[in-house]
């Protein structure tokens, strides 16, 4: 039996990951992509969705366009960290068919309205898009069968200011409401919540190229060393290697340059594998609220582990 799915994204390296892994399941069936700024901006990440579902032959999943800016911070995009489109190197084709006619939220709403109880929403960017749905169907919550957001950092350092994970420090307004609209909620359908102190133990080394491109039947052998000149081009004969092998050695560059080693952070995945595959992690209930006024902490997601809050 599948499993419906809406992918709310900011595409972006490991978006495009999840999103191929996703592809390749044959348990997912993917409702509708809905595309909100955060790497990129929300027209780029929307452009970069349509064509990796080309590439994959899957064409008739919706994309829909959703908000352009936070609702309330300026916009922040990280293309230091996604390159100048969010895939790296990867110079995508330009895609043949236009996006939805119905804004994110409107997706959001009107598929959760249609199948209630059934659909699993799954964000990986930030939390803008389902922020603005839970304003016009605070229902949500319960409409839906659950909810799994790659965001936050408990116990470990952040990546965008000392204690802050990205997708929450780009829109930290939306992220509150959206923990603030699950609470009292039975356990099955709190949202999970895959952060930073998880998702940064998930490492695309070279090797993993390498297996995706055998796997495939490309050719030539697909391998990146560290010793390459930045920014070789893969000569894959599988399109869809090609490119993957294009953006992840662009991520793999930012992260040596950085001083976390020849690899790749693959956080969107992780969440892509717990969002079917529940039974992979071991989750742990707690009070999560988000730091809206801290000079030093705006962002920083808190846990009440010990429920000193009540």
């Amino acid at each position: 039996m599948t499993q419906p799915i809406i992918m709310d994204v900011d595409t972006g390296i490991d978006d495009s990951l999840a999103l191929l892994y996703l592809l390749a399941s044959p348990e997912a069936e993917i409702l509708a992509i809905t595309c909100t700024s955060g790497n990129v901006p929300a027209r780029q990440v929307a452009t970069n969705n349509l064509a990796w579902l080309e590439l994959c032959g899957a064409p008739d999943i919706e994309v829909a366009l959703g908000s352009e800016v936070p609702v309330l911070a300026p916009l922040m995009t990280t293309e230091e960290t996604h390159g100048p489109q969010g895939i790296g190197y990867a110079e995508l084709p330009v895609p043949s068919r236009p996006l939805s006619a119905r804004h994110a939220t409107e997706v959001w709403i009107e598929l959760a309205r249609s199948r209630p109880g059934e659909i699993i929403g799954l964000v990986t960017g930030p939390l803008t898009n389902l922020a603005l749905a839970l304003r016009i169907e605070p229902e949500l919550p319960r409409l839906l069968k659950r909810l799994v957001v790659m965001g936050g950092a408990f116990n470990h350092a952040g990546n965008t200011l000392p204690t802050t994970e990205w997708n929450i420090a780009v829109d930290p307004e939306s992220a509150k409401m959206v923990f603030d609209a699950f609470s009292g909620l039975p356990a099955d359908r709190r949202p999970v919540v895959c952060a930073l102190d998880v998702t940064e133990q998930i490492e695309m080394k070279p090797e993993h190229i390498a297996e995706i491109g055998r796997r495939a039947g490309s050719t030539p052998d697909e391998i990146i060393a560290e010793a390459d000149v930045d920014g070789t081009l893969s000569q894959a004969s599988n399109q869809v290697v090609r490119y993957l092998t294009d953006a992840v050695r662009f991520y793999m560059e930012f992260h040596i340059a950085h001083d976390q080693g020849f690899l790749a952070h693959m956080h969107d995945p992780f969440a892509a594998a717990i969002a079917l595959h529940p039974e992979l992690g071991v989750t742990r209930a707690a009070t999560v609220d988000v730091e809206l006024a801290g000079s030093l902490t705006r962002g920083q997601t808190v846990a009440d582990w010990r429920g000193m809050w009540g």
